[in-house]
């Protein structure tokens, strides 16, 4: 229950800045989200290196509570973004890629081209992550929080879903050849 209230505000936050932009402190919106992200720690993957991927964007959300700047709060999906861009790319470059060790979940034995495969959709991912982030950049400065929450909070999400989906049924085709 606690799990999928997490998962319903992380989602919904942009469209909980847009309501209360104008009525609640930044700082306050950041404080609910430290919280969220915590909350959302007890519930990830105990390894060491996925420590960063909570306590960077609390680093982040605690900058932005204490400075109480709005654009802060705004930049936050493209510190998300560019965060998982730099996941991405450094599992790139440090192989196993974080897109193999999901695989592996599924085939242990990866062969060669399955290895091969999985890092050229860390770069797909990397390339996602990166337009992301310039599309949320791009919000911020247009200076319009209604397109800045369409897209923060369900265009980008599509486009996830879509590159996922369509990943999966790649993949399945994929499998076949190995």
């Amino acid at each position: 229950m606690l799990k999928g209230f997490i998962g319903v505000v992380t989602v919904c936050y942009p469209f909980l800045v847009y309501f209360t932009f104008d009525t609640v402190q930044p700082r306050y919106l950041a404080l609910i989200l430290i919280v969220i992200l915590l909350l959302r720690g007890l519930y990830r993957d105990k390894a060491a290196e996925s420590h960063w991927i909570i306590l960077a964007p609390a680093a982040f959300l605690l900058a932005t509570g204490l400075s109480n700047d709005q654009y802060l709060l705004l930049g936050y999906p493209i510190f998300v973004s560019l965060s998982f861009f730099a996941w991405f790319f450094y599992s790139f470059l440090k192989p196993p890629t974080i897109v193999e060790k999901l695989a592996r979940l599924q085939d242990p034995d990866l062969p060669p081209r399955g290895v091969s495969y999985t890092r050229k959709v860390t770069l797909v991912w990397c390339a996602f992550f990166l337009i992301n982030g310039s599309i949320s950049a791009a919000t911020v400065w247009y200076g319009d929080r209604g397109i800045w929450s369409l897209y923060n909070g369900l265009i980008a999400y599509v486009l996830m879903g879509i590159l996922m989906g369509g990943e999966m049924c790649i993949r399945r085709h994929v499998r076949k050849t190995f």
